[in-house]
This record gives structure tokens, C-alpha cells and sequence, in this order.
């Protein structure tokens, strides 16, 4: 399984709904979509900025996160979406191990 943030950004019309009937969509709906692409919702929160919503999700594979970010956006209640790959600490490392001996083998361009 890996890990993944989702942003969205709620269109106008979405928030005016919810504040006709106020609920906590953000636990809801990431519970449910993760669930259906056969993935685990980590936890979701409102946010400030940018984007209303991030959820992190623990997902099977890229193709099942993917999943959740078409079907909401096929939705119409987003603006805007993000997804980002996230890694560990011993993940990060590993890349950057790998990346020495990538960087013998790339040849920038001159």
C-alpha cells in the first residue's frame, strides 16, 4: 500500500449546499471513496488556503488512487484537485541512494 495526499477546492455551489445542511463531508466521503478503490482513508481535514479538504489515503497502487480523484472530479463538486505521492523517512532516503548513482548516468543538457 501506498501513501497519498488528496487536495480538492470546493466550487461555490458546493459550499452552498453544505451550509444548507452542515456535515463533516471530509470524513465521510474519504472514508467512502478509499473504501471503494479498495484503499483505507488515513484521515481527512478542512484546511485554509488554497484547498478546503486533504485526506491522506492508503491506497493499493497509483491506478486505485487515480480512481478516487476521476470519480470525484466526475462528481462536480470540486474546482480543484491535487494528488501527491507521499514517502516515508527510510523511503526518501533509499531515493536519494539511488539518486547518487542516477546522477553518474545523466548527462544535463549543454
Amino acid at each position: 500500500m501506498a501513501l497519498y495526499m488528496y487536495q480538492v477546492a470546493y466550487t461555490p455551489e458546493s459550499w452552498a449546499a453544505q451550509l444548507k445542511n452542515p456535515q463533516n463531508r471530509a470524513e465521510t466521503v474519504g472514508r467512502t471513496v478509499c473504501e471503494a478503490a479498495g484503499g483505507k482513508c488515513v484521515g481527512a481535514w478542512y484546511c485554509f488556503g488554497e484547498y478546503d479538504i486533504v485526506l491522506i489515503a492508503d491506497m493499493p497502487n497509483a491506478e486505485s488512487m487515480a480512481a478516487v480523484s476521476l470519480a470525484v472530479a466526475a462528481g462536480g463538486a470540486a474546482k480543484a484537485a491535487k494528488t501527491t505521492a507521499l514517502m516515508s523517512g527510510a523511503e526518501g532516503v533509499a531515493a536519494m541512494t539511488k539518486a547518487a548513482t542516477v546522477a553518474k548516468a545523466y548527462q544535463p543538457a549543454r
